[in-house]
């Protein structure tokens, strides 16, 4: 089976302000986020990256999304190129933040009607999706409430919605789950189960042990923007491997070698 997703070799640089460089302690003007870095994700999977934060997982994943270039290295999605066709790059791709902001003063209502137009998907197609996914993250109730007035799980739900418009087969998620309470995270992490059962590609980043346990079916374990293991999860559990020993014992590795 070919990879829906294949990065092969990237690096990405950023050069540090004075106050970033005092921010992270370092005379070094130029910041190594993500350091020759290579894996593949496939049809009806999700693959997981684990690492600290600062570890480069955010940097890989706004790679992977066409938001940032890499320096050097490739990136494909479905066979096309990030550098060079970026747009229909965006066209696979759903990519889920919770650093994206709606906007405070529109509906969720509206803002999926706008994407799905922008997406350019048939206006009925839209809106049978549209009620399916408002009444799986039961956003129906709150469809013509302005953003800034829903809760913050309410938000997440609504982005992962919109985010969704056009059916991509590609999700790219970072830390699915953060600032989330436990029933909100547990409605995300099911629906990701489930398009990962629909035979969507799914990434995502998180620091989370018990959910790349929960979710995963491979995890690529990440630090100071090197991937430095790939593990698949049914190995561990047929081994009876414990995934934080196996994470922190990398960790102590790369110590003794810096």
């Amino acid at each position: 089976m070919d990879p829906m997703i294949h990065v092969d070799d990237i690096t990405k640089t950023f050069r540090l302000s004075r106050k970033q460089q005092k921010i992270e302690h370092t005379s070094d003007r130029i910041k190594v986020a993500v350091n020759h870095l290579s894996f593949s994700a496939y049809p009806g999977e999700i693959y997981g990256l684990l690492g600290p934060n600062g570890a480069g997982k955010t940097t890989c994943l706004r790679c992977i999304s066409t938001l940032i270039q890499p320096d050097s290295g490739s990136i494909t999605v479905h066979g096309h190129s990030v550098q060079d066709d970026p747009d229909a790059v965006r066209k696979e791709i759903g990519f889920l933040t919770s650093d994206l902001k709606l906007e405070d003063f529109f509906t969720p209502n509206y803002l999926f009607d706008y994407f799905s137009r922008l997406h350019g998907v048939d206006p009925e197609v839209s809106q049978a999706r549209k009620k399916s996914l408002f009444s799986r993250f039961g956003i129906d109730k709150f469809a013509e409430v302005k953003v800034g007035e829903l809760s913050t799980g309410m938000r997440q739900k609504a982005q992962i919605a919109i985010s969704l418009v056009h059916d991509p087969k590609v999700i790219v998620f970072d830390e699915p789950t953060n600032g989330l309470d436990v029933l909100t995270a547990k409605v995300v992490t099911d629906y990701l189960k489930e398009l990962r059962d629909e035979g969507k590609t799914i990434i995502v980043s998180t620091h989370i042990f018990s959910l790349v346990e929960k979710i995963c079916d491979r995890v690529g374990i990440i630090l100071n923007g090197t991937l430095k293991k790939t593990l698949l999860l049914g190995d561990l559990v047929k081994n009876e491997e414990d995934l934080e020993n196996l994470f922190f014992d990398l960790v102590q590795e790369e110590a003794g070698e810096a």
